[in-house]
């Protein structure tokens, strides 16, 4: 339908505004092909942290990402200005911080779509809905196309995984596995302390996980996680296989040949979803019903009788009790569940 507020014959240019993370971008993506039927020959492009950008390489619905270099200030100011020539008719800003509230108002777009969050309102004409704890993080964002009259019908997240990806995955399972080895993959990725699961956890699923579907494990890491995934194959004893230090790529390349992905809330956990690979995720201090997978292939787990459940602390002072107190026998439950859904086991 024709927008009330929003012309949509006036829209030639439009710039999404999602800083970071990875897995906040790509639950972004489901905007992407709405915008592109609503604007079949408008300019889309993304504003974005370097390492957020490599979630979007190779999506041909976007015309060009940009990139916020948040430790230079003059590389600020540079952005700033190239925003401001570009002319935007329309800017979304997702993420709502004071950085990307300043980079939309001084925009000068007609129209500028944000949270009307105290000390950001200024910077919007117009404001997506006050209540963002009523929806999955991905729904939250058609929630603000729906808001203006936009299309909301393609309900996907977005990741495009390149072909050069794709062998270098074939190739190391080739190599690594039998082709009739049931792969599990592991993830120890986490962008902050409390939300990751502790390796002696991950090791106890593991081992009922072999246990139970005679699989084979695969430790997927990322920058950062080098002690935790080591520690973990350490504890495996020879049942798993460390992942290579990989590029994001080939991480996501991996996670594709997996029968399934076991994960915390992180990048990975995202890019799975994306690609069409079940994944079990583990929270603690994160709501899994807004920051969890999205999408019916998946589960997730967590211990909401915890007191502290979903405490959203970047450092957890209570030693981990969400992730080490998680009956194992739920877990488990869980990933039949998965199994079962998904058709993996014939």
């Amino acid at each position: 339908m024709e927008n009330d507020f929003i012309p949509k014959k006036e829209i030639k240019k439009i710039l999404i505004v999602k800083l970071r993370g990875i897995g906040d971008v790509i639950c972004s993506t489901i905007v992407v092909d709405n915008l592109r039927e609503d604007f079949p020959n408008a300019q889309i492009d993304y504003l974005v942290e370097k390492p957020s950008s490599f979630g979007l390489v190779g999506l041909n619905q976007i015309n060009n990402v940009l990139i916020f270099d948040k430790k230079s200030l003059w590389n600020r100011i540079k952005l700033a200005f190239k925003v401001r020539k570009e002319k935007y008719d329309l800017v979304f800003d997702f993420f709502g911080n004071p950085s990307s509230a300043q980079i939309t108002f001084f925009s000068n777009a007609k129209f500028r779509i944000g949270f009307p969050f105290r000390g950001r309102k200024y910077a919007y004409n117009f404001y997506g809905p006050s209540e963002r704890a009523k929806w999955h993080n991905a729904i939250l964002h058609l929630k603000v196309l729906d808001k203006f009259g936009f299309t909301t019908k393609y309900q996907n997240l977005l990741f495009t995984l390149s072909d050069e990806a794709k062998i270098y995955a074939n190739n190391f399972f080739d190599k690594t596995f039998s082709s009739d080895d049931f792969v599990v993959g592991i993830s120890t990725t986490g962008s902050w302390q409390s939300k990751k699961c502790d390796p002696e956890k991950f090791a106890e699923i593991a081992e009922l996980v072999i246990k139970k579907y005679n699989a084979k494990i695969l430790i997927i890491w990322g920058k950062g996680d080098e002690e935790d995934s080591q520690k973990l194959f350490s504890l495996l004893k020879g049942k798993a296989t460390l992942s290579p230090d990989t590029t994001i790529q080939q991480m996501a390349g991996l996670i594709s040949k997996c029968k399934f992905l076991i994960a915390n809330d992180s990048g990975p956990m995202h890019i799975s979803t994306a690609i069409g690979t079940p994944v079990l995720s583990i929270h603690g201090p994160t709501a899994p019903e807004l920051q969890g997978p999205f999408g019916e292939k998946h589960e997730w787990i967590n211990l909401p009788e915890l007191d502290c459940i979903v405490c959203n602390l970047l450092v957890c002072p209570r030693k981990h009790e969400c992730f080490l107190n998680l009956p194992n026998e739920a877990i488990m439950k869980k990933i039949e569940s998965l199994i079962k859904r998904n058709k993996l086991i014939r």
